[in-house]
């Protein structure tokens, strides 16, 4: 049931102030994890391996997450993964104070292992959205997490001055102000007469046989996962590129990154939905992966600044435009009673791109050059545009045309 717009609001509000809060905490430690590693005796190996126990652990949890979501309800689970991101960014300010290496480990992998907030934030938009307004909801909770990504870095370089355990002290605050938000105002979405059976706990391959759409849903993990796959090569080779061919440091490496939330944020904040509404979801999930095939294939023959510019530009247009297509399209293809579930294992197919595509990316670059994983970024953007292809094919993501007015005769 569509609930009145004032209600659908007030959701949508609440749903951006939770992404953008938790998406700042992540910006404001992320950048700073090599650092934070190094001063506690580790190497680049041992930062890898710091990442990739995050996404490894929330690639197992994440579905699970997202099942307890559709038996017990969005907001429990938002509370859980918002109260235990504070804990887990308590114990990292813990082990920067005392410079305990095994005890950052504990706090990323808890992280990781209760990191269903995301899925969760999806789910309650694709329970309350029709679907003609799907993608601008979508759009809007992208536009949170480009807000945030955006600000984080810039909030932990300054707060890093005041001592290296206050960044992640701050994160915690904010997964602590986001969890009472939550716990004071967000109403919960799915209803108990929507969720699934208490007597039998749906299985992952449960998704597939009761969707009725399961090719579709087949291609949209697919395309999660070439998407993401895609993604990862921005955040591990860009800034070894820019540092060997133009002399680019620290400080123009995050204005790009910058650069590239912002114009998530521009496009996910306003155009989106506009955008979705005039071509249709699927031809649009087309075009933004080409773009960002485009910007691969130029950052791989980028020389000179201006060129380089040009083609973040456009990857981080195509990036923009894709990210929030691929939850309202998962969301169409899902059964409504499995949906928590099933944008869980979505966020699993992103998470085990980004656990084996930095390790892609680095042996890429070590063995055959800077240009070799764009290359192979461009050539996953490539296949993602193929499934787009074949995803259209499927019914998904048609243009929505509004039914005619009714007339009044009165």
């Amino acid at each position: 049931m569509v609930p009145e717009p004032r209600i659908l609001r007030r959701i949508e509000v609440l749903v951006f102030v939770t992404v953008f809060l938790d998406l700042v905490g992540f910006g404001i430690v992320i950048p700073l994890l090599p650092f934070y590693v190094q001063s506690m005796g580790g190497s680049e190996l041992t930062v890898g391996v710091l990442l990739g126990s995050f996404s490894f652990t929330q690639l197992l949890a994440t579905p699970v997450l997202g099942r307890f979501s559709d038996r017990y309800g969005r907001r429990p689970i938002i509370l859980l993964s918002l109260a235990a991101n504070a804990v887990a960014m308590g114990l990292f300010s813990l082990a920067s104070y005392h410079h305990l290496l095994p005890l950052l480990f504990v706090s990323r992998i808890l992280a990781g292992a209760t990191a269903g907030n995301l899925s969760a934030c999806q789910a309650t938009l694709a329970d309350v959205a029709p679907p003609e307004s799907r993608a601008r909801a979508m759009g809007r909770l992208g536009a949170g997490i480009g807000l945030g990504l955006v600000l984080g870095p810039m909030i932990g370089g300054q707060l890093s001055q005041w001592g290296a355990w206050v960044p992640p002290l701050a994160a915690a605050a904010l997964a602590l102000v986001g969890a009472l938000g939550v716990l004071l105002a967000m109403p919960e979405t799915h209803a108990p007469s929507g969720r699934a059976p208490a007597a039998k706990q749906p299985s992952r391959l449960s998704v597939f046989h009761s969707s009725p759409r399961q090719r579709a849903l087949s291609l949209m993990l697919l395309l999660y996962f070439f998407v993401f796959l895609s993604m990862t090569t921005l955040q591990v080779a860009f800034a070894l590129l820019a540092q060997e061919r133009v002399g680019w440091g620290a400080e123009q490496v995050g204005n790009i990154f910058g650069l590239v939330g912002g114009l998530g944020l521009v496009i996910q904040g306003g155009l989106i939905g506009p955008l979705s509404k005039a071509v249709g979801e699927a031809r649009l999930l087309i075009f933004g992966t080409l773009l960002l095939a485009a910007g691969m294939l130029g950052v791989s023959a980028s020389a000179q600044p201006l060129p380089l510019i040009g083609a973040v530009v456009l990857l981080g247009t195509g990036l923009g435009l894709t990210q929030p297509l691929l939850s309202s399209l998962a969301s169409q293809a899902a059964n409504p009673a499995l949906l928590g579930l099933t944008l869980g294992l979505a966020q699993s197919s992103g998470g085990l791109a980004r656990t084996v595509g930095p390790v892609a990316s680095g042996a890429l670059y070590k063995a055959l050059g800077a240009s070799a994983p764009f290359l192979a970024g461009a050539l996953t953007a490539l296949g993602a545009a193929g499934l787009g292809v074949l995803l259209k094919r499927e019914g998904l993501g048609k243009k929505h045309v509004p039914a005619p007015a009714a007339r009044d005769d009165r």
